[in-house]
Parts: C-alpha cells; sequence; structure tokens
C-alpha cells in the first residue's frame, strides 16, 4: 500500500504541477496579450489628436478616454507641456502613479533603438508582472513612435489568481482522491496477491518446521489458487511419505529391539557353555583347543553387540532414562579404570572432591569407551585429565598415537563406522563412541573429537555440573538401571 500510494502520489503531484502550470501560463498569456492588444490601440487612438506639446488638462483628459475600457486597467501618460516640464497624468492618482512603474520598465521604453534590419521603429512596447501590496499587477509601457507621449498602464491580475487558485484547489483534492483510489486499489491488490502469497509463505515455513498437516484454503480459479492446490497436493504427499517412512523406521527399530531381546536368552546359554569350555580348555584337545577359544572370544563380541544393540534402541524409543546421583568425578574415573585394569596404562589428572550431580554408570559407560578407545587404537600413555569450567564439567581423553585422518573426524561418532578397511572384523561394533556421545546428549552434554598440535588424538566430554533440571520430568518414572553397554567399544576412531 505504501508503494502504491507513493507511485500515486508522485503521478498525480506531477500531472497537477504540469496542468497546473500550462493552464497558469495560457491564462496569463491570454489575459495581458488581451490588455496589451487595447493599451496599444488605445494610446494611438488617444494621442494622435493631441498637439505636438499638449497642455495637462489635455493629457488628463486622454488618459481618462483609455481608462474607459473593458480591460480595466489605469493608464499614466507622460510629455513634455507648454511650460517646459513633464506633466504625468494619471487616471487614478490614488492607485497608479509614475512611481509605481519600476525603474528597469521606464529605462526599457525611453530606450531609443536604432532602426535597421527587422528593427522599424525606434519604440517598443514593454510589460512586467509586479506584485504591489499583496496584488499582482501586469505594468506596460510604450513611447509613440514619431513623436508623442509616453503611457504607461496598470492591470489588475487578482481575478486570474483566483481562477488559478480554484484551479490549484481542484487539482489538490484531485490529487488526494487520487491517494485514496491508490490506497483502494493496493488493498484489493495486496487482498487478491500479496495476501495469499502471505499465506503460502507462512505455511511453507510451518512445513519446514515439521507441521506436515499445514493446508491452505483455496478459492477462485487464478494462478494463485492454481499454486495453492499445488501447494496442498504436495504437502498431502510429503505427510503420507514420511508417515511411511515414520512406520518403516518404527518397524526396523522394533525389530532390531525384538531380535536383541529374543537373542539374549541363546546368548546367555551359550556363554554359559563358553564359560565352561573356557576352563576346560586346558584338559581338551590341542587341536580343539584353539576353535574353542575361537568360539569364547566371538560369543563375548557376539554378547556385546547385542548389548550396544539394545542401548541404541533405548535412545531411539526416547526410553533412556537417567539414574541421578551425586558422583566424585575423580573417584569415578579412578573406578572405572581400575576396574577394567588400565591403571598401567592411564594417567590420571584429577583433584579430588569434584563433585558433579550426574548418572554413574553413564558416566561410567562414556568413560570406558573413551579410554578403551584410546587404549585400542592411540598410543600410551593415555591421559585423563578433568576440571570444571563455571557451571560444566570437563574431561579430556588424550592418547599419544597418530591422531585421527581429517577426514574420519566428522564420522567418528557414526554408528558402525571403521575408518580401516582392513580391520572390518575388529573386536569392537563401531557402536562403542556413538552410545558415548547418546550418553553425553541426555545429560545434556556433548563429546567432541580433534587431533593434538603435539600429536595424538583427544576427545572432550563436557557435561553440566547438575543434570537435574534435565531430569526432573523423569525423576518418578522409568528408573531404567539395566540398559547400556558397560566395556569400550571401538566406535570409529581409526
Amino acid at each position: 500500500m505504501l508503494v502504491f500510494g507513493l507511485v500515486a502520489l508522485a503521478a498525480a503531484v506531477s500531472a497537477s504541477a504540469i496542468a497546473y502550470w500550462l493552464n497558469r501560463d495560457a491564462v496569463l498569456t491570454r489575459t495581458q496579450d488581451a490588455a496589451l492588444d487595447d493599451f496599444r490601440k488605445s494610446l494611438k487612438e488617444a494621442t494622435d489628436p493631441l498637439p505636438s506639446v499638449p497642455t495637462c488638462p489635455e493629457l488628463q483628459d486622454a488618459a481618462a478616454r483609455m481608462a474607459d475600457n473593458t480591460q480595466k486597467y489605469e493608464v499614466v501618460l507622460v510629455a513634455p507641456t507648454e511650460g517646459g516640464g513633464p506633466c504625468p497624468a494619471a487616471s487614478a492618482d490614488e492607485l497608479f502613479t509614475l512611481k509605481t512603474v519600476p525603474e528597469a520598465l521606464r529605462s526599457a521604453v525611453d530606450r531609443k533603438r536604432a532602426v535597421a534590419g527587422s528593427n522599424t521603429s525606434p519604440y517598443h512596447l514593454y510589460w512586467q508582472r509586479i506584485t504591489v501590496k499583496g496584488t499582482p499587477y501586469l505594468v506596460a509601457g510604450a513611447r509613440v513612435n514619431g513623436g508623442g507621449p509616453t503611457g504607461y498602464m496598470l492591470k489588475s491580475l487578482e481575478t486570474e489568481r483566483q481562477d488559478l487558485n480554484s484551479l490549484a484547489w481542484s487539482l489538490g483534492i484531485a490529487t488526494a482522491l487520487a491517494l485514496i483510489g491508490s490506497a483502494l486499489l493496493a488493498q484489493a491488490a495486496a487482498a487478491t496477491v500479496l495476501r495469499p502469497v502471505q499465506r503460502l509463505g507462512e505455511a511453507a515455513h510451518r512445513l519446514g518446521e515439521g507441521h506436515l498437516d499445514t493446508r491452505l484454503e483455496v478459492s477462485g480459479t487464478d494462478e494463485l489458487a492454481n499454486l495453492s492446490r499445488t501447494f496442498n497436493r504436495a504437502a498431502e504427499r510429503l505427510e503420507k511419505r514420511v508417515e511411511e517412512l515414520s512406520a518403516r523406521e518404527a518397524a526396523s527399530r522394533r525389530f532390531v529391539a525384538d531380535m536383541s531381546h529374543e537373542l539374549r536368552t541363546p546368548l546367555t546359554a551359550i556363554t554359559a557353555v563358553t564359560e565352561v569350555l573356557e576352563e576346560e580348555t586346558d584338559a581338551l584337545d590341542p587341536m580343539i583347543a584353539p576353535a574353542v577359544q575361537l568360539v569364547v572370544s566371538e560369543t563375548r563380541r557376539l554378547n556385546d553387540l547385542v548389548e550396544n544393540l539394545m542401548e541404541v534402541t533405548r535412545f531411539d524409543a526416547g526410553t533412556a532414562r537417567l539414574v541421578l546421583d551425586d558422583v566424585d568425578v575423580a573417584d569415578q574415573v579412578t573406578a572405572c579404570i581400575d576396574a577394567r585394569a588400565w591403571l598401567d596404562a592411564v594417567e590420571l589428572d584429577a583433584e579430588r572432591g569434584i563433585v558433579a550431580r550426574l548418572d554413574p554408570r553413564r558416566l561410567d559407560v562414556i568413560l570406558a569407551n573413551l579410554i578403551g578407545n584410546a587404549l585400542k587404537h592411540g598410543g600410551s600413555p593415555v591421559r585423563v585429565s578433568v576440571r570444571p569450567v563455571d557451571d560444566e564439567l570437563l574431561i579430556q581423553v588424550r592418547d599419544h598415537g597418530p591422531g585421527i585422518p581429517e577426514d574420519v573426524l566428522p564420522h567418528v561418532f557414526d554408528r558402525f563406522y571403521k575408518a580401516s578397511a582392513s580391520r572390518p572384523r575388529s573386536e569392537g561394533s563401531g557402536l562403542g563412541l556413538s552410545i558415548a556421545l547418546e550418553n553425553a546428549h541426555i545429560h545434556g552434554g556433548e563429546i567432541t573429537a580433534d587431533n593434538f598440535p603435539d600429536g595424538g588424538a583427544v576427545f572432550t566430554l563436557r557435561l553440566p555440573m547438575d543434570a537435574s533440571r534435565l531430569n526432573e520430568p523423569d525423576q518418578d518414572s522409568g528408573q531404567d538401571n539395566t540398559d547400556g553397554q558397560d566395556g569400550p567399544d571401538e566406535g570409529g576412531k581409526r
């Protein structure tokens, strides 16, 4: 509406200004041409009967005859008299005298021009528009060629000014009506074009935010209505497609969860048998012992994989819960290292007394995966440092290996990712770091991986010192204390 208004204003003002200027020029030109022509004829007719040296009464009488005209102008006649001095004779002394005539105009009237070529007369008629006491006038003057008096006229232009003022008011009203019309036109355009486009943009924004049930009201048969129908059809197809994909994803998750649960029972039995076989390894035939050891190791690997898959399904289903407790972080890290017999390979830099409210089991899972990953694929010694930073707990796990290739860094936390194609059947499943990251996220924290400038990889774990605010809605429901992975996994670090 503002654009329409500005365009209409510029067009209306321009048109009004041009119309006013043309009309003003036409009115003034017509009025002054008529007055000047009448003054020229009247000056000749009134002065021809006068003697070469008239008297003042004769000049006064001639001025009165000239002022009695249809153009309504006053006259002043100036000529030498018998007494020797000039006699200015005015038709109306109270209104028009010789002093009223501008000096420049009098000089132009008295100036004699050489008669030559196209100039056939030594004296010419000159005019000028002036304002006296707020009233516009036309002043003109001429000297009779061949000898005779000099005449001046004064014509009021008040009537023309009033006519032009009326025209200006009319043009102003027309401009205001044009602005009102442009506003109505802009309103109609907004209702028929801009607002539907705005609603379409808002609907597209809501659709992009995930509100797949967004639809537009369609009315009419124009291009915008067709566009709205196309948008609704696209949104409907997208909603159906997303529902299908969501159903397939849910089915896949249920399949993984069901498969993991179904595998736990036979795995329990197989694990028991393999433990018995492992205890009897020394009594077995040397030819059979390697096969038994392979079965034992692969059974453990399969058991870890199933536990990891169950943990992943809990995160995907959103059923994983925090069981919070006040944890001395240094004691927790020491316990994690001691439980896995890593004391000789890990250096710990942590002050006692750093207490955070976290889930100790999930913190143990995170630490076990990060430290175990560093020990398997990095270089000794592995250094673990713990320090509080503002309201966060910062834990860094650094190894002294060759580091992580730059093309691998973005994928170290991807599920089942293994950078080395030569180790497709390594001990880890490729889920350890992914599970560690999910456990950090459920605390409201984050894990990042990078290469240390002096060599080796460094994993940085950031956790809030108090995760209670994240767990408030879930404290009394679903304290799942059995999900998770207790051991390390390679998680695709190398």
